[in-house]
């Protein structure tokens, strides 16, 4: 049998990092598409995609904001286009899933639980900002506690429902896995399901491998064959785990969502750099990666003709 082909998904912004942190994240909406579409070009056969206010780069899950940046990557490349339903921290569900709704993707994330999401850690590095909201926000993530609860989880699966979008479960620790097999049993999601492990966010499970094998031998126990995988690693973790992943037999995740750098102290260009390095990593250890309908086999998809952008 052929050995399965590595899914990259690329994610291009997110809504942790900040403008003061890199000038090289893209927070307008030209530089989030301009990303995308060369991410895409680079081997990302998925693009994760956050929208920001282009006032002044805050986090944002307006559906206009997102008009511009679907339409121009759309046009620019056959990549699966994935709408955040994670929003930020500081979101709720109904204003989470709005955009999705709206633009009906063949992918959206879907957070499967709730738990402290920190980064304040991070203020401490930076002496002046761009902007005045920054410094409060990542500060105030001390206090945060990233709701996802059943009845918030049932609500964006009820909603999306009529649109066939297949869900990035976000787990961020092993109890997640659970509640997504509850969900499960429940009727709320059907098989396969595609997970992404997340590793290293301040709140969640760490960045060890010992905790990628328990994560994934918990997943084959609940799921058996009826699930697809892939590990994001935040920060320095992101391309020591996917590498391991990818051996393993998982998809990768990387982007500017999950670590502002290429190698350590030093921030990276763009999310294609990112991309391209751990397409030539993974290569490098004999692995295929997958084109876009690649994946949409693998995942099952609806297929980019039946998204509403």
């Amino acid at each position: 049998m052929a050995k399965q082909k590595t899914i990259i998904t690329c994610a291009v912004t997110g809504a942790i990092h900040t403008p003061t942190m890199s000038d090289h994240l893209p927070v307008t909406h030209n530089d989030i598409a301009e990303q995308a579409i060369a991410a895409a070009e680079a081997g990302a056969s998925i693009l994760h995609l956050h929208t920001r206010d282009p006032k002044d780069g805050r986090p944002s899950v307006d559906p206009d904001h997102y008009t511009g940046i679907l339409s121009r990557v759309k046009q620019s490349t056959d990549a699966v286009l994935n709408i955040t339903t994670g929003g930020a921290p500081t979101m709720l569900i109904e204003d989470r899933i709005k955009a999705a709704v709206h633009y009906s993707p063949e992918m959206c994330s879907l957070n499967m639980g709730s738990m402290n999401f920190a980064f304040h850690p991070l203020v401490d590095r930076y002496d002046t900002w761009k902007h005045d909201w920054e410094k409060e926000y990542i500060a105030g993530s001390e206090a945060n506690i990233f709701r996802n609860t059943f009845a918030d989880i049932t609500q964006a699966a009820k909603a999306l429902a009529p649109h066939d979008i297949k869900f990035e479960h976000e787990c961020y620790d092993v109890g997640h896995l659970y509640n997504l097999k509850f969900c499960m049993d429940i009727g709320l999601f059907k098989a396969p399901v595609f997970l992404q492990f997340v590793f290293g966010v301040l709140g969640g499970i760490g960045a060890e491998v010992d905790n990628l094998i328990f994560m994934k031998r918990t997943a084959d126990r609940l799921f058996g064959d009826d699930y697809r995988w892939s590990v994001l690693g935040a920060g320095g973790a992101q391309m020591p785990l996917a590498t391991t992943a990818s051996q393993m037999g998982g998809n990768v995740r990387v982007g500017l969502e999950d670590s502002l750098f290429i190698t350590r102290g030093k921030l990276a260009e763009s999310n294609a750099q990112q991309v391209t390095k751990i397409r030539r990593i993974v290569e490098d250890l004999g692995c295929e990666v997958a084109s876009p309908d690649e994946a949409r086999e693998i995942l099952d998809l609806k297929g980019g003709d039946r998204v509403a952008f």
